[in-house]
């Protein structure tokens, strides 16, 4: 009778220690705590990274958050009123590390100019964007394809008295620029909403859906919102160098706002081997 309650003991104390060790290997939390950050509503607080800023959270619409201009590692904050009630600001970066504050208002002693993790605050390089980072050079060279002499043919649709046409592709220091023209011939002004450059499949198959691979230009000129009744407009839109896959095209896609004449037109690599090279600068 006492070797059997030994073993009922032992077999007791086994299950405890498993279910005790199996409650230990749980996923333990631990808190980031949050820095103060003061802040003022006359004034801009920037804070520098040390990685590129990939997502921001505020904890409340009483704050206006924004990146640098061509920079993707300074974050300017500043109060969108006076006396807020404290609130948070979250950001991530682009090495993966989470950053917390707790923001406050104080409009006579506000920061100014921070630093994360680095004990050289004014040492910190600012982290220029691939996209506006020589934005000066993107529109020289934009402006060099729109008055160059170069076409190519084809790439056109018209409907409702509006047509899309791209009439020109050029390319240097790795950046394509593809001329298009939208020529309102209607007696209705036509409102841009959005140009889209994307790279689709050729063939659907059946219940599958098309990949599609959105292209962001990195500068347009002659931006137009508007093309007015009777006239015409010439964009130049400058993408980052790409070459379209076998069984793919190109889409360039022109929305209306608030209307119904959209229209697109497909290129194949057959239109990107008649590049222009336009001349260095």
């Amino acid at each position: 009778m006492k070797k059997i309650n030994v073993v009922v003991m032992v077999c007791a104390a086994l299950f405890t220690i498993g279910a005790f060790a199996q409650q230990n290997s749980k996923n333990s939390l631990s808190e980031i705590t949050p820095d103060s950050l003061a802040i003022g509503y006359s004034k801009t607080t920037n804070i520098v990274f040390p990685y590129a800023i990939k997502s921001v959270d505020r904890g409340s619409a009483d704050i206006l958050v924004q990146k640098a201009k061509g920079l993707e590692n300074i974050l300017q904050i500043k109060a969108a009123k006076v006396d807020f009630i404290p609130t948070n600001l979250t950001v991530v970066t682009s090495d993966g590390k989470l950053y917390s504050f707790i923001l406050r208002y104080d409009e006579q002693t506000p920061y100014l100019n921070l630093s994360v993790n680095t004990t050289e605050p004014h040492k910190r390089d600012g982290l220029f964007s691939a996209e506006s980072g020589n934005e000066q050079q993107l529109q020289l060279y934009s402006k060099l394809a729109l008055y160059d002499k170069s076409k190519i043919e084809g790439g056109k649709e018209s409907r409702y008295g509006v047509k899309l046409h791209l009439n020109g592709i050029f390319i240097q220091n790795d950046v394509m620029y593809y001329r298009i023209v939208v020529a309102n011939h209607s007696k209705i002004k036509y409102d841009v909403d959005q140009f889209r450059f994307f790279i689709r499949d050729s063939k659907k198959v059946k219940r599958t859906a098309s990949q599609e691979i959105e292209i962001t230009p990195l500068y347009i000129l002659n931006n137009s919102e508007t093309i007015d009744e009777e006239s015409e407009n010439t964009f130049v839109f400058a993408l980052p160098k790409f070459t379209i896959p076998e069984k793919k095209y190109l889409v360039v896609q022109l929305m209306e706002k608030n209307g119904g004449r959209h229209l697109t037109i497909q290129v194949k690599n057959k239109k990107l081997v008649q590049v222009t090279v336009l001349p260095k600068l």
